[in-house]
């Protein structure tokens, strides 16, 4: 368990890396005033950070570890990548009780929460997520079991 947890805090601080604009150190509206004279370039789409086949790989053996299914595209092991990143960064999912299943960039949510916010919480989360097409949030709601100890 710790080290899914170390590999998926790996994963989250990746993204969070590929998602900056501006390399460490650089100001970034020093590099747009530079030129101003020049033509703005026509704004491309970013692409997603490289994915590669092997990381998909191991993404399939970590899901199926947790009984979770991923699809044969890199699309489907990137999409449940970033799910699982965020749902286990966000305070208002139950983390792994959540079950996430991706087959042509189609999102199933599978598993046992606490409260209809936490799955509520998870569908967004999902909804969120670049590439989803669509989202099936089969997650049940039931109150954890109250403990019977007396102090």
């Amino acid at each position: 368990m710790k080290r899914n947890l170390i590999i998926l805090s790996a994963i989250v601080m990746s993204l969070t890396l590929a998602a900056c604009e501006n390399p460490p150190g650089t100001n970034g509206n020093a590099n747009a005033n530079v030129n101003m004279s020049t033509p703005l370039a026509v704004a491309t789409a970013t692409a997603t950070p490289k994915y590669t086949e092997e990381q998909a790989r191991e993404e399939r053996a970590r899901a199926k570890e947790n009984k979770e299914t991923i699809g044969d595209t890199l699309d489907d092991a990137w999409i449940h990548t970033k799910i699982v990143a965020k749902l286990i960064a966000n305070s208002k999912t139950p983390e792994r009780k959540i079950n996430v299943d991706v087959v042509n960039n189609a999102v199933t949510l599978r598993g046992t929460v606490d409260t209809a916010e936490e799955k509520a919480a998870a569908e967004q989360t999902a909804k969120d997520t670049e590439g989803v097409t669509k989202v099936t949030n089969q997650l049940k709601v039931a109150a954890p079991a109250k403990s019977t100890k007396t102090k």
